[in-house]
């Protein structure tokens, strides 16, 4: 996905805690890193789940299936519910819960670097704690 000014500008308000240009700068690197990645054969959990993360805050469409567009869903409850500031809330305690947890669900253990990736974020642009996820360079 491009990630547009438009995209940027239609993020909600009450969506974010951080501005909304270094929002857009970190969810446009995150989407460049993983088609770059994804081209190269490689699935970079981490870019990915910035960038899932991302979309699902700002109320993007993305491809479904049979190339109908649908909202983003969350990214750890997979919801398709849009991201509103309760439901915000609840998907960062519950990525933060199964991050506390000893061992992760069998899916988020086969993507090694997304659970981590999804709670710095959510913990930077919703709670607006901390520094933004960094992107390692290629």
């Amino acid at each position: 996905m491009r990630v547009t000014e438009r995209d940027v500008e239609r993020v909600p308000p009450g969506n974010l805690r951080v501005p909304r240009r270094e929002f857009g700068l970190l969810w446009a690197a995150a989407e460049a890193r993983s088609e770059k990645q994804g081209a190269r054969g490689i699935t970079d959990y981490e870019a990915g789940a910035i960038a899932i993360t991302c979309r699902w805050l700002a109320h993007a469409t993305v491809d479904g299936p049979r190339g109908r567009r649908r909202p983003a869903s969350a990214p750890v409850t997979r919801t398709p519910r849009s991201a509103g500031e309760e439901l915000i809330e609840a998907e960062y305690v519950a990525a933060e819960t199964l991050a506390a947890r000893a061992a992760p669900p069998d899916w988020l253990a086969r993507q090694p670097g997304y659970l981590a990736a999804v709670c710095a974020t959510l913990r930077w642009a919703w709670r607006g704690d901390g520094p933004p996820p960094v992107l390692a360079d290629l």
